[in-house]
């Protein structure tokens, strides 16, 4: 153990400090770094100890010691305004934010589409935070398999082959929340139903398009009116036209995200296609999008705040170095219901 010395005497300690103070060792080492969570009173009685045993942090040898950076990098491989402008990603984030607040982390945004320079895998990679969570990934994003082994990584969302050999991940089951919303449909004896499904290369819409398809198998309908998006309003509204020129006989849809959803409304409303009426509409995700129009969206629930929470307590166990934490943590989904189906 270090000890400074002063003048040939030994130099007070943090447990002197604590005692004098009458508060734990945490509470001083929370009050000298600096820590938020410390109440007014709490701070005036450390400092005031300080001060009076003349205690100097060694703030050099406590780093050495720890090798932490007390941050966390949310990686984002997506377009800025796409991140920005979903609101399951807001969601998930204030959970992030809500359960770091509880713990002595920071949480760093790295927005990198694609990341062609590497720039922020270096970042990562460079002993700049303690850990990472990464969000919207795609099949094409092997360059994250270089953050393997450089520090402990959770997924938000089952990352896709080639990102990560045996990942840790947070998710849904997507697969069954694509049924759910199909069977809903079906049992409103919608017999003509569509999808909007999200894009191919991301494990969320390859998995709720299969539990759309596998309702449908197991009903003896058919499954062949697929349109895909982007999980955009846009490209809702797209793939719902395109939909509506193929297959008019449309009498259910199920949408792979509310905001597509919206898109996918406002198409509708422009042909003078009813909802529920005429088209009866799934959304998934239960993001505030579900109620922005004048018809209320049902919607397959996907807690995303709490999807957030959940991602940040794996990531601090493998932090603390805790064994046996589950590779895939699976959060529940439930069916809401508004107006639109």
């Amino acid at each position: 153990m270090h000890v400074n010395t002063i003048a040939g005497h030994h130099a007070p300690t943090l447990e002197a400090v604590a005692e004098a103070a009458g508060v734990s060792r945490a509470t001083v080492s929370r009050v000298v770094n600096g820590s938020p969570r410390v109440r007014g009173e709490v701070v005036e009685a450390v400092q005031k100890a300080i001060a009076e045993l003349g205690y100097v942090p060694n703030r050099a040898a406590r780093s050495l010691a720890s090798s932490r950076t007390h941050s966390i990098a949310l990686l984002v491989p997506e377009e800025v305004s796409r991140f920005f402008g979903d609101p399951y990603f807001a969601s998930f984030t204030t959970g992030l934010d809500r359960r770091l607040a509880d713990s002595e982390y920071v949480l760093n945004l790295v927005v990198a589409r694609d990341d062609p320079d590497r720039k922020a895998v270096r970042y990562v990679r460079g002993g700049n935070v303690d850990g990472a969570i990464v969000v919207s990934h795609h099949s094409g994003h092997e360059f994250l398999a270089q953050l393997e082994g450089a520090v402990p990584v959770v997924f938000g969302g089952r990352p896709e082959a080639g990102i990560s050999t045996d990942p840790y991940y947070v998710d849904v089951d997507n697969v069954a929340g694509g049924r759910l919303a199909t069977e809903h449909l079906i049992g409103l004896g919608r017999r003509r139903i569509a999808t909007i499904a999200g894009p191919e290369d991301m494990s969320a819409g390859v998995d709720r398009l299969a539990g759309f398809r596998a309702a449908l198998d197991d009903a003896g309908l058919p499954s062949d009116a697929v349109g895909h998006g982007n999980f955009t309003a846009p490209g809702g509204a797209e793939a719902m036209r395109r939909l509506l020129d193929t297959h008019p006989d449309i009498d259910g849809l199920f949408v792979a995200s509310d905001l597509m959803a919206t898109g996918a409304l406002g198409a509708l409303a422009t042909r003078g296609i009813r909802v529920p009426e005429d088209v009866a509409i799934v959304g998934y995700d239960d993001s505030p999008a579900a109620t922005w129009g004048e018809v209320g969206l049902t919607t397959v629930s996907q807690p995303s705040e709490l999807m957030g929470a959940t991602t940040v307590d794996v990531l601090l166990r493998l932090l603390r170095g805790e064994p046996d934490v589950p590779h895939a943590n699976i959060v529940p989904t439930t069916l809401v219901r508004r107006d639109s189906a």
